[in-house]
């Protein structure tokens, strides 16, 4: 007897049915990884707002930065991102780990970008401002002179913090420009005279001044001399 289509019916229906449940199966894997990577970029997007660091391990480069994943998320960490000063030489970030911000979500473009540099410069600016708060008005500081303009030298105190000499706090001279008694890079001793709004005003001349007047006090008159003098003494030697 000739075999027919019918007589492999039962075979057949049996090989759809698996088809399908696989078809089935496989929808399943692809919906629960895809609720997994949105999940993911959720997260991403939570971290952006809350700025939270996290620590990535660095995975690989391309051109113009690095790459590391952050759950299963390919995130892009720019040259000009990795730390404080341009890094050129990415080789030698790979396989080290680094401590991170989320900067950009975008998860339509799958876009991920991550930032050391926010974290470092956030960090820097924090002991500045712990460093300036030392600064009190009276203080006398050693700097360097930084930049000069027409209306006074800014001096750089160190760690970042500069403050400014006003033309008319540079020398007791009338002066009509800072360079003509100042220059670029020379090293100065300054004295704070006021504090605001973060602004630091420095002044050389009231250092000097100070100075003068401390060696005004500690004069002593000659053993020579009386210590008292008589109205007769003081006039007898004017010529009218």
């Amino acid at each position: 007897m000739a075999e027919t289509m019918d007589d492999y019916k039962e075979e057949l229906e049996a090989s759809f049915k698996k088809l399908d449940e696989g078809d089935v199966m496989t929808g399943k894997v692809e919906n629960e990884e895809q609720a997994e990577n949105n999940l993911a970029w959720q997260h991403m997007k939570e971290l952006l707002d809350s700025k939270e660091t996290i620590r990535v391990k660095i995975g690989g480069m391309v051109n113009g930065g690095l790459i590391a994943y952050v759950e299963n998320i390919r995130g892009f960490i720019p040259a000009s991102q990795i730390a404080l000063e341009f890094v050129e030489n990415l080789d030698e970030w790979l396989g080290k780990e680094l401590d991170v911000r989320v900067i950009t979500v975008d998860s339509h473009k799958k876009r991920l970008v991550l930032s050391a540099k926010a974290i470092l410069k956030e960090a820097q600016q924090k002991e500045r401002e712990e460093k300036r708060a030392k600064i009190q008005t009276g203080m006398v500081c050693s700097g360097k002179v930084e930049s000069l303009q027409p209306y006074g030298a800014f001096i750089d105190l160190g760690d970042g913090i500069s403050g400014l000499v006003h033309i008319s706090q540079i020398s007791e001279k009338r002066i009509g420009h800072p360079k003509e008694a100042l220059k670029l890079e020379q090293e100065v001793k300054v004295k704070v005279i006021g504090i605001k709004e973060g602004k630091i005003s420095l002044s050389i001349k009231a250092l000097n001044e100070g100075t003068e007047a401390e060696e005004e006090e500690s004069f002593e008159l000659p053993e020579t001399k009386a210590v008292t003098t008589s109205l007769g003494d003081l006039l007898k030697n004017i010529k009218l």
